[in-house]
């Protein structure tokens, strides 16, 4: 798939130089088994290299080099409060095309808000925004691989583990949803189509939420209209009632005047209003 769309917010970063001591990052937090040198560090087989450049609080262009899935590029936010002593949540945000790594480092963070916004929902957690290579099944692999890393060596409070995709990185993130979606304590689907296996998704219970423009113009609201009610459909053999179903599962089709009222003219590009939508973001963290 292919996407273009307005970019929303400054490209402006500043060099990051590390604190000598305290640490690994200067960032106040100290994972398992990292040093302070700013070199890879060995992590189960895997290594990391971390990023120099710092962009609104995130630490640019981590490397997580996984033996099996090759380079994982990654923009991280911890909170300065995270010394690894109380479990944190964990948001993973896969962006469009635009913030895909061809693009350039940081894009993802440039084009879109929703790493910024989910902040204002959950202090105690961490936020990761890949860059991955496309919106196919090997960058769904380094998602699960870099969920993977981030839980084994990180203090995660694993029942607030939450995942978003907007566009292409929704076609990411469902994939993702289709292998291991017991990962994830709930997932929001923005501007996209589900590509990911559904059965997985029924049998572990993980809560959905599609949001889609009526007429988006890259995908229409109709393969959300799909997927939600395959899913319900597959709910309701498993015996749920509409009211449990309703705790699992939502579909917000967002008419035109959702989109005119706020200045948005294209509804795909504008599926970034849904970073600012606090119906929607409270629905992914309000748990």
């Amino acid at each position: 798939m292919r996407e273009r769309g307005g970019r929303w917010g400054s490209n402006q970063f500043r060099k990051r130089r590390r604190k000598s001591g305290g640490g690994a990052t200067g960032y106040g937090f100290r994972q398992k088994g990292q040093n302070a040198t700013g070199k890879s560090v060995p992590q189960n087989g895997d290594t990391v290299t971390e990023g120099t450049e710092e962009y609104r609080g995130f630490l640019l262009d981590n490397i997580l080099h996984s033996e099996n899935d090759g380079d994982i590029h990654y923009n991280l936010y911890v909170p300065d409060s995270y010394d690894g002593s109380t479990p944190y949540a964990l948001f993973f945000t896969l962006p469009g095309y635009e913030g895909l790594y061809f693009q350039g480092v940081g894009e993802n963070l440039y084009s879109e808000n929703f790493e910024f916004e989910a902040q204002n929902y959950v202090k105690d957690m961490i936020i990761v925004a890949p860059q991955l290579s496309d919106w196919g099944e090997t960058s769904a692999d380094q998602t699960i691989a870099l969920v993977e890393y981030f839980l084994a060596h990180y203090n995660v409070d694993e029942s607030r583990v939450f995942a978003e995709g907007y566009s292409g990185g929704g076609e990411t993130m469902s994939q993702v949803m289709g292998k291991r979606p017991e990962l994830f304590t709930a997932y929001l689907q923005c501007s996209s189509q589900w590509d990911g296996d559904y059965e997985t998704v029924v049998k572990s219970r993980t809560p959905v939420y599609f949001v889609v423009g009526e007429e988006d113009e890259y995908y229409g609201s109709e393969p959300s209209r799909e997927a939600y009610e395959t899913l319900h459909n597959l709910y309701r053999e498993e015996g749920l009632s509409d009211e449990e179903i309703g705790r699992l599962l939502v579909l917000d089709i967002k008419d035109a005047d959702y989109f005119s009222s706020q200045g948005v003219s294209y509804q795909h590009g504008g599926g970034n209003l849904f970073a600012r939508d606090n119906k929607i973001m409270g629905w992914l963290f309000d748990r």
